[in-house]
């Protein structure tokens, strides 16, 4: 009988680990009472709160000005309407990423172009992004992905050489560094969510943080009517008071106070997950088949290890697949991982053929030349499209204790020692690993 649980033999991980080691967020009692203060008070709907979260995450980051919004799907859009993304304008996004960081284009009338990604750090390839430029590009998405920095350097000289506006998405990496810059800082503007699942947790809402103020005041004209007394005359042309977009993106106070209590304890909490993750690798140091993502540049790093991937290769393994690889750490204890990262949004239809606010046409195609094809300025995409059979999910410690961690590490090894064992029952198909269109697990 094998020593492999999944074939008969005893799980590595038989003790139950702490509650609270992949439990996030961190809820505090100053948290509860600063949100029982709100609800008292029924403030839930003002802005002063907001206000001075938004002053607070601002310095921070060293920005200007910060934007709270509703969700982070509202304030990537705010960052779109903010450079001035519209109709007939082109947009190039890496299409491994959550629908939010390209869908929001559409509604603006504009187009997405997929961009490849870079295997080695999972984010835009700045040769794929110069490779996509045409004289309708107008912005290119940087999504900091599984918390990993893209190559800013790369993407800011093809971006400036280009004219292009360059929106960063820091949904998976609040608080990251590219060498020792803040992410969202180096490009025209960030955006970010901020709900339960992300590393910097607020409850649900999103935020937008910028030096310019042309593009803040933009995206205050577009969904925060309440605020256009902030606005510039010249900005708001006597049209204040009213959305410009008809969107009501306000981001609610319970948000706020959380966001303002985060700040004062997520760098705490960044630093131990980064000493727990490490650790967790280190034990893991030259076994066949895997290898971590991680930043080699100095001054980079991966902040909170919001859904980090590491690489896997099969070739290493004689073939074994990923979800066979997978299927046997479940079976020894390891819960908190799994294969591939997200489904490659440049395969689905509404970028292309989907028509979806009734103009008899398919909507990306609305404002582009008759002879321009979405499709086809996309291409073939062969590194995003081979990605999800190559990465998976390591477990996410929020804690260093290295007793508990240990396991999972032992486990691992225990499977990749092993892992001939596995190769006669392996129906799995390396090259079918489909990902999922969201990362985080949210309760229905």
């Amino acid at each position: 009988m094998s020593k492999l649980a999944l074939l008969g033999g005893k799980p590595t991980i038989a003790a139950e680990t702490s509650p609270d080691m992949f439990h996030w967020p961190i809820v505090t009692k100053e948290m509860e009472d600063a949100v029982l203060e709100v609800l008292r008070d029924g403030n839930m709907s003002g802005t002063d709160i907001t206000k001075k979260f938004e002053a607070e995450f601002a310095a921070w980051q060293g920005s200007k000005y910060a934007l709270a919004h509703s969700s982070g799907t509202a304030a990537l859009q705010g960052a779109m309407y903010g450079i001035g993304l519209g109709p007939g304008d082109e947009m190039i996004c890496p299409s491994l990423t959550y629908w939010a960081s390209a869908v929001p284009a559409l509604s603006l009338g504009a187009s997405v172009v997929f961009a490849d990604i870079d295997p080695e750090t999972l984010c835009l390839c700045p040769k794929s992004f110069e490779a996509h430029i045409t004289p309708r590009t107008k912005a290119v998405m940087v999504v900091h992905y599984t918390a990993m920095p893209a190559d800013m350097d790369g993407i800011m000289a093809v971006a400036r050489k280009h004219n292009i506006k360059v929106i960063e998405d820091v949904s998976h990496a609040q608080g990251g560094l590219y060498k020792g810059r803040m992410l969202g800082t180096i490009g025209d503007v960030g955006a970010c969510s901020l709900m339960s699942g992300k590393s910097f947790a607020v409850g649900e809402g999103g935020i937008l943080y910028t030096d310019n103020l042309e593009i803040y005041e933009r995206a205050i004209l577009w969904g925060h009517h309440d605020r256009h007394s902030l606005v510039r005359e010249e900005t708001k042309t006597g049209a204040g008071g009213l959305p410009w977009g008809g969107y009501k993106y306000r981001m609610h106070q319970l948000s706020s106070v959380m966001g303002r209590e985060q700040l004062k304890k997520y760098p705490v909490e960044m630093a131990e997950i980064d000493r727990a993750m490490k650790y967790f690798w280190s034990l893991l140091d030259g076994l066949p088949g895997i290898r971590w993502c991680h930043p080699k540049d100095e001054g980079s790093t991966k902040a909170g290890w919001y859904a980090s991937r590491a690489f896997y290769d099969s070739e290493a393994l004689q073939g074994l697949s990923i979800n066979r690889f997978i299927e046997a750490l479940w079976a020894e204890g390891v819960h908190h991982c799994g294969a591939g990262g997200n489904r490659p949004l440049h395969k689905h239809p509404l970028f292309y053929s989907i028509d979806i606010y009734g103009h008899g046409k398919p909507t990306a195609r609305v404002y582009l030349p008759d002879d321009v094809d979405p499709r086809a300025l996309t291409g073939e995409l062969p590194e995003t499209e081979r990605i999800n059979g190559r990465i998976w999910g390591e477990p996410w410690f929020k804690h260093y204790r290295p007793e508990e961690i240990r396991p999972y590490a032992e486990a691992i090894r225990k499977v990749l020692e092993n892992y001939e064992e596995l190769l006669p029952g392996d129906q799995w198909q390396q090259d079918k690993v489909t990902g999922n269109w969201a990362l985080t697990r949210r309760r229905e």
